[in-house]
């Protein structure tokens, strides 16, 4: 038999899109110890993490805590809860994840509606309500922020259109949570599913959701409770019930709410680890963490321009956490990135579909979002290129991101 060594992970300075680095308080909060799931001081963190989640989102939903599993999971648990076989979707594609959307929506059998434009791109808000008035689907899901393309799709209208013509809208923010504004009540969203190993920086393995009573009156409709655990006032007989078990909110309630009626084992270091994760963002405060978001985008992108390369997304409608840089003529992308990671210990990413091969995606999310992070991967980015034969303005990048950092008098964070 082999004798296995205990891990050693290397330290990484990771620049992605997600994953991200895990904030070190993060870290600690998940070696505490191991609670029964119905020890009333689990419970409680339970109800914690709902609370603080609700503010995270900025919205007064009832409903609003975390689906055990990746971001997809969270997408995939409102997606089969909400959609019957036969139900109209409209699902406006501007990146990889669209496409995600639909693939999830045809395996619930719904009748799929797109519409697409091109990467790097988002639709004209007017053009996605247009086609809403003509399909007249039951959902629309949309992508907010977009990672394959660095762009961010504006919802300020789309939604109060969804509300205004009966239309459900169902928003993938898993990029955009806690780095950026994500007004549910406000733009009149009705389900919005989040990620933890973006902005929140959080390891993977949770999706926070939220959804308002729009949402739960299907669920009720369509809920059926496992015979293993039904008391006699529970439906056990239902005409469509949700497919999935494991995904299926209406249950998920009542393990949630005051009811606690067992549906799973909660990932119970995965729940320490989100409730640190929103309490150090609320501890920042909201609007304090979308302006850092920002002040070290600027860095980032007046860095790039300043040392000769292009940007994909320099657009009014990038995001503000993604930074998409065209790679130049005649340098190997996938060369740079394995000699940023083998040389200095950062990743970045490539990218998917038309955009692979063209761009770097650099991403500044969340605890990965400081300083000292920013003119790391700015003067590595530099070397490795100088290293290839790349024309570049010697020295000017890191000379740019500094002038943006002095102007704002920062120290590092």
């Amino acid at each position: 038999m082999s004798v296995f060594q205990e891990i050693n992970a290397p330290l990484r300075t990771i620049m992605t899109p997600g994953p991200v680095e895990v904030d070190p308080r993060v870290l600690r909060a998940m070696g505490t110890p191991i609670l029964g799931q119905f020890d009333p001081v689990f419970t409680e963190m339970m109800n914690e993490t709902m609370e603080m989640l609700r503010y995270i989102f900025q919205t007064k939903n009832q409903w609003a805590f975390p689906i055990d599993g990746t971001s997809r999971s969270g997408i995939e648990a409102v997606m089969c809860s909400v959609i019957e076989p036969g139900d109209k979707v409209l699902i406006p594609i501007f990146g990889r994840f669209g496409h995600l959307l639909t693939e999830i929506a045809e395996r619930n059998g719904a009748e799929i509606h797109t519409i697409n434009c091109e990467w790097g791109k988002v639709f004209d808000q007017q053009e996605v309500i247009d086609e809403i008035k003509k399909v007249q689907p039951k959902v629309l899901a949309i992508v907010h922020g977009e990672t394959s393309t660095g762009c961010m799709q504006p919802l300020d209208k789309i939604g109060p259109a969804c509300r205004e013509l009966d239309v459900l809208c169902i928003v993938d923010a898993v990029a955009t949570i806690a780095g950026t504004e994500v007004k549910v009540d406000d733009w009149k969203l009705d389900a919005v599913i989040g990620g933890t190993q973006k902005c929140l920086s959080v390891p993977s393995g949770m999706a926070p959701i939220t959804y308002n009573e729009r949402i739960e009156e299907i669920l009720v409709k369509r809920k059926k409770v496992e015979k293993g655990i039904a008391t006699e006032n529970d439906h056990v007989n239902v005409g469509r019930p949700i497919r999935s078990n494991y995904f299926d909110l209406s249950q998920l309630q009542d393990y949630w709410g005051a009811r606690r009626l067992n549906h799973h084992t909660e990932a119970t270091s995965m729940l320490y680890a989100l409730r640190e994760g929103v309490r150090i963002v609320l501890q920042e405060g909201l609007v304090e963490r979308f302006e850092r978001h920002q002040l070290h985008e600027k860095a980032l992108v007046e860095g790039i321009k300043a040392m000769g390369l292009e940007l994909s997304n320099d657009v009014p409608w990038k995001l503000p956490m993604v930074t998409c840089v065209r790679i130049p003529d005649g340098i190997d992308g996938e060369e740079v990135r394995s000699m940023l990671l083998n040389q200095f210990g950062i990743e970045i990413a490539s990218s998917f579909g038309p955009l692979h091969g063209k761009i770097w995606r650099i991403g500044t999310m969340g605890y990965s979002c400081r300083k000292e992070n920013v003119l790391f991967v700015l003067s590595a980015l530099e070397a490795a290129l100088i290293r290839l034969g790349a024309n570049l303005h010697v020295g000017k990048g890191l000379q740019a991101t500094l002038d943006i950092y002095e102007s704002k008098n920062l120290v590092a964070k």
